[in-house]
């Protein structure tokens, strides 16, 4: 499927630190919840990620991803997701965390 380039535009995708991460007990897969910190302008959001496969809970602390932070929150479980953390599935369907190769402000947009 072909999109619009005003369609992509309307994605925000920034970056943001991890400040904290918790094994979410309550998931019905593996998952972490994560604290992100994308600066001032956000703030820290919440979000769950099934990333259990290759990372462990206390390495994540520090480490920036690239999330998408204008999706309406989601309801999984108990907790309230705030934004979409990306990342891409290995050869075995393991999720890898999209991050930024130098870091960047927190809050920095995708261009």
């Amino acid at each position: 499927m072909t999109i619009s380039w005003e369609d992509f535009s309307k994605i925000e995708f920034r970056v943001g630190t991890i400040i904290d991460a918790k094994v979410f007990e309550q998931a019905r897969n593996p998952a972490y919840l994560l604290w992100v910190d994308f600066g001032e302008e956000l703030g820290v959001k919440k979000s769950s990620a099934q990333i259990t496969a290759h990372y462990e809970v206390d390495a994540l602390i520090g480490k920036q991803v690239l999330a998408v932070v204008n999706f309406p929150p989601k309801q999984i479980g108990p907790i309230r997701s705030e934004c979409l953390v990306t990342g891409l599935y290995d050869q075995d369907g393991e999720v890898v965390l999209a991050v930024p190769d130098k870091p960047v402000q927190n809050g920095a947009k995708l261009g």
